[in-house]
């Protein structure tokens, strides 16, 4: 069956009549003829355009653009409906909450099977019969007509839900994964890098390609057939020139080399190829994706690179505590595979989401009121347009393509992050592509010094796992290799940042060839690394800025570690820690038993309550050894006194202010007092092996947020943002702005 229109109209076969062509008729005929065409469904087991009027207040009507049956007899019988469509035009994205009206039809009609379209995009949802849920539960597909009368088919296809398409994906990576080393025989690392490279041309394919089109078996071949035709005896083999087209398209993110080539078989490429024929990736939800290739991520490097890879009930437990808000800008100067900076994304995008689904219910809410029942069709109609237009203009909030959108904004100017191995940057970039994107700002350097957007004084929030137990020896010095020459790039960083990023430059062009051990102050007190992250992070914090990072639990009780600790303590308060098993990072090849630290760098005023307990402290001690000091320093200053007792008396004068010293501590921790919550946890959500298990870092969470929120411990800087609709028109308001018109 084909569409068959003609001077604006479109035949419509279940009305058998011309209708006008309208962009939402348009995708409602052609989802009819997939139907017919695809599934093998009869035109006279379906229906157009159906309502009820028993509707939910505030909810709109109830009514439904496509309606299958199990049979043209079940359909006259008048018996339960299978299949709900609605349909929305092409320019309209996807978001199952804005499908409130077919949804409502297919709740009354009593189906089984209720599906979304704009034909560039298609998805398919499982009916929760008898309640309106909050969230619809996505599925992969509906049945075909010769399934309907299959039950086992029917319940196999409703339970095949997000999570079994996940776990499928993950297995199907893993047997990509054995394709490589069976062929080709590279490390599991190698074949990591390849298997992401197949990913990426295929990402790359079907986001290009609109509508059903994916990168497919055969659709590589036809593809090669044509390129053979033409290419010269220089041209490369077609699916190293499909790698070229995606390493120029992906060439701003730094993810490939120039030089990169794929180094497997072309038989290797067309059999993962084959493998993944089965999803389409730019469809496949992020959630999916992103979650499987996380999974496959860890096995994959749960060996030689474990220790880049913090466990996920731990990611999860520090990035809830420090609660990110919108807005807030975010860093993990030791990002590995980019746990912490998805996570953190994931978590205010769900703030944006929600927020934005406030505002629609409330759109629902002023124009679905009681009067809206009592109107004609042709005002509900009216409405209807009005609804779906408000609510794209919301969605594109939701879209990182959107320019000055706020989930744009979350991943272009908000997630930061620096991996010293350039394997796990690249991959932290590739894993949050997977996830949905926030990749732009993470970095293959030096974690320990500034580069582009990631220097002092810049983020409110930072989630980190430093490298334990390795040490920066004092030979290790900052050279012209160190030096950020990419002018263009210095050129669009000023231009983001002013002086303020000139002047992070100087940490690396001032000090060429000095230690840099040198450029921190606990640098002369330790080379750890985890010692040397714990004040690089506090540096790089805006005053009154969190901190959670894994820390050895060494680096609390240790008394070589004393004199670091003090150094801490004055840049900003504890305000937890967490003891947790060693079991935890046992499954990831650590050994040390560790810790979770959260701090919030001194706001302004309490450095200035800091620094005057300090001296209040300190003129306490000095009164009363005033007199011993005057002596002393009479003594050494009188020239009369012989040289061998004048050197007597400046040991004792040292040693006196070194006891001055260590009197003065305890009264400035008196002075500048505040409580330290501690915690310990017995099981933390994993085991020994990686397997899953009691959290109680859960119960934790909820008892801290009330606490933190009582005691006030930190103000977050969030964006709030209000939305209204007046006069038939949607405005927008960020805090305490003007109100701006945009729809």
């Amino acid at each position: 069956m084909e569409l068959q229109i003609k001077n604006n109209k479109i035949f419509a076969p279940l009305k058998n009549k011309e209708l006008v062509l309208t962009p939402e008729e348009r995708v409602r005929q052609e989802y009819i003829c997939r139907l017919v065409n695809h599934y093998g469904y009869e035109l006279a087991q379906m229906d157009q355009e159906l309502q009820v009027n028993n509707s939910h207040r505030g909810q709109g009507k109830a009514r439904a653009d496509i309606v299958v049956w199990k049979s043209a007899f079940a359909k006259s019988n008048e018996d339960a409906a299978t299949i709900v469509v609605e349909c929305k035009a092409e320019h309209i994205t996807i978001r199952e909450e804005d499908y409130f009206q077919g949804y409502n039809y297919a709740a009354w009609a009593g189906a089984d099977f209720f599906v979304t379209t704009n034909i560039k995009e298609t998805r398919v949802f499982k009916v929760n019969k008898g309640k309106l849920p909050k969230r619809l539960e996505e599925i992969v597909d509906i049945p075909k007509a010769e399934e309907l009368t299959n039950a086992k088919k029917l319940k196999e296809l409703l339970s095949q839900t997000k999570t079994f398409t996940r776990d499928e994906f993950s297995k199907l990576l893993f047997k990509c994964h054995n394709i490589i080393r069976n062929n080709d025989k590279l490390s599991p690392e190698a074949a990591f890098d390849e298997i992401s490279k197949v990913l990426f041309i295929k990402i790359r394919y079907e986001r290009d390609n609109t509508g059903t089109q994916i990168f497919s078996e055969e659709e590589f071949k036809k593809l090669r057939e044509a390129y053979d035709k033409t290419k010269s005896k220089q041209s490369l083999p077609f699916y190293q020139q499909l790698f070229e087209r995606t390493k120029e398209d992906y060439v701003k993110d730094d993810l490939f080399d120039s030089n990169d080539t794929i180094k497997i078989k072309e038989a290797s490429f067309e059999a993962i190829v084959k493998e993944l024929e089965v999803y389409n990736l730019s469809r496949t939800a992020d959630d999916v994706k992103g979650i499987a290739f996380e999974k496959f991520l860890g096995k994959t490097f749960r060996g030689e690179l474990g220790q880049f890879f913090t466990p996920r009930t731990i990611v999860d437990f520090m990035v809830a505590l420090l609660d990110p808000e919108e807005g807030e800008v975010i860093c993990d100067p030791c990002c590995g595979s980019g746990g912490f900076l998805i996570k953190a994304f994931e978590y205010v995008r769900e703030k944006i989401e929600n927020d934005i689904q406030k505002a629609k219910e409330q759109i629902k809410a002023q124009l679905f009121d009681e009067k809206y029942d009592s109107l004609s069709d042709k005002k509900k109609a009216e409405i209807d347009e009005r609804v779906d237009e408000y609510f794209t203009i919301l969605n594109q909030e939701l879209d990182t393509i959107h320019a000055d959108s706020r989930l744009q904004h979350l991943s272009s100017d908000c997630i930061f992050g620096i991996d010293a191995n350039p394997r796990m940057a690249r991959t932290a970039k590739m894993n949050m592509i997977m996830h949905g994107d926030g990749h732009g700002g993470v970095h293959h350097h030096d974690g320990l010094l500034n580069v582009n957007g990631i220097f002092e004084n810049r983020f409110d929030v930072i989630l980190t796992n430093p490298p334990f137990g390795s040490r920066v020896e004092k030979s290790l010095k900052i050279t012209e290799a160190d030096k950020f020459t990419d002018e263009a790039k210095i050129e669009h960083y000023t231009k983001c940042y002013g002086e303020e990023y000139t002047k992070a430059l100087e940490q690396v062009n001032g000090n060429i060839g000095e230690s840099v051990l040198s450029l921190y102050d606990s640098g002369k007190l330790s080379g750890l690394t985890e010692v040397l992250f714990i004040e690089r992070c506090l540096r790089l914090l805006k005053p009154g800025g969190r901190l959670g990072i894994v820390l050895p639990e060494g680096v609390l009780n240790t008394t070589q570690l004393q004199g670091v600790r003090e150094l801490f303590e004055g840049m900003a308060k504890i305000i937890l820690i967490t003891s947790i098993p060693q079991d935890v990072f046992m499954a990831s090849g650590a050994t040390v038993k560790p810790s979770l630290m959260f701090f919030k760098k001194f706001t302004t005023e309490e450095v200035a309550q800091y620094e005057q307990a300090k001296t209040t402290a300190y003129e306490q001690v000095t009164a009363k050894y005033a007199e011993g000091l005057a002596a002393l320093n009479a003594f050494i200053t009188d020239k009369k006194n012989p040289r061998s007792e004048v050197k007597v008396k400046k040991a004792e004068l040292k040693a006196l202010e070194a006891k001055i010293a260590e009197e003065v501590k305890p009264i400035v921790k008196q002075l500048f007092d505040y409580q330290i919550p501690i915690a310990q946890v017995h099981k933390a959500g994993i085991t020994t092996t990686g397997a899953e298990c009691e959290n109680e870092l859960e119960e934790l969470l909820k008892e801290y947020a009330p606490y933190r929120k009582e005691h006030k411990l930190w103000e977050a800087t969030a964006k709030r943002y209000e939305y209204k609709v007046e006069g038939n028109h949607l405005y927008k308001k960020l805090n305490d702005g003007e109100w701006e018109e945009i729809c």
